[in-house]
């Protein structure tokens, strides 16, 4: 059986490089898969603490923040297309107006 450190190193592992991709990229599109990785590494954490305690409650919040992480996706990336096409701005560091 696989020790639970080793899914928490993991875990923390690939929120890390979730998080550095977010703060390092400037591009739209890569921070809201950024956002993505980090929140699939908090799922990992989830499902391994569910997993060594032996409940299901875990695994079943895990499946609901998979759906509301998807949920999530599709709307930054429907805001995101509409950013582009209406400015055609595609880094975080040009936007400087909320409304016009």
């Amino acid at each position: 059986m696989t020790p639970l450190s080793w899914y928490l190193i993991l875990s923390a592992t690939v929120f890390s490089i979730g998080l550095i991709g977010f703060i390092i990229r400037r591009d739209l599109i890569v921070m809201l898969m950024c956002l993505e990785i980090m929140f699939n590494a908090v799922n990992i954490a989830f499902a391994s603490f569910s997993f060594y305690n032996a409940n299901l409650q875990g695994q079943i919040f895990v499946l609901f923040s998979i759906a509301i992480a998807a949920c999530e996706a599709v709307v930054g990336l429907a805001i995101v297309l509409a950013l582009v096409r209406n400015t055609g701005i595609n880094h975080s560091d040009e936007i400087n107006k909320l409304r016009d």
